[in-house]
């Protein structure tokens, strides 16, 4: 894939995520896009839309398109449609990430909000490629995959000390 054929439209609706200790926060979220395409050997010309917003729009969006009434800290929606850029390319889908949970989580992990929101933006975008964690031989496969992307990104190991679900 040629680099330059990927589009990641980056939307910061939440302002809290542009006070956050995150430097440039458009360019990080563009390069773990593109690096979770890369490491998955992505061959299509594609269009990512990632969206920072609040506990309270994701809690909507959960709910309205998965039927759970809670926030979570990232929602992927795989997109079958045309791609808001405009240019041929093929619309992958958004992520969506919530401000509240993602920072509390990060606190409680005592990482950087900007090493948990490069994870969670690899994270989101495996989901768009079909990756997924609901069974633990995927979950393992998943969490592998992660790993080595944000190892690339100078990201260390999001799962370090912690047990598998």
């Amino acid at each position: 894939m040629s680099d330059e054929q990927t589009i990641v439209l980056v939307e910061i609706v939440d302002a809290r995520w542009r006070a956050a200790d995150i430097p440039e926060p458009e360019d990080m979220i563009d390069g773990a896009v593109r690096a979770a395409l890369a490491a998955c050997e992505y061959a299509a010309a594609v269009e990512v839309g990632v969206r920072l917003t609040s506990d309270a729009e994701i809690r909507e969006l959960n709910r309205d398109w998965r039927g759970q009434d809670k926030a979570t800290n990232v929602l992927s929606f795989a997109l079958d449609d045309e791609g808001l850029s405009g240019l041929p390319v093929i619309p992958l889908g958004d992520v969506v990430l919530a401000f509240d949970t993602c920072a509390r989580e990060a606190a409680e992990e005592n990482k950087p909000i900007a090493h948990h929101l490069s994870h969670l933006v690899v994270h989101g975008t495996l989901h768009l490629l079909g990756y997924d964690h609901e069974v633990a031989e995927d979950a393992e496969l998943m969490e592998a995959t992660e790993q080595r992307i944000l190892q690339g990104l100078g990201v260390p190991d999001p799962y370090a000390g912690s047990v598998a679900a």
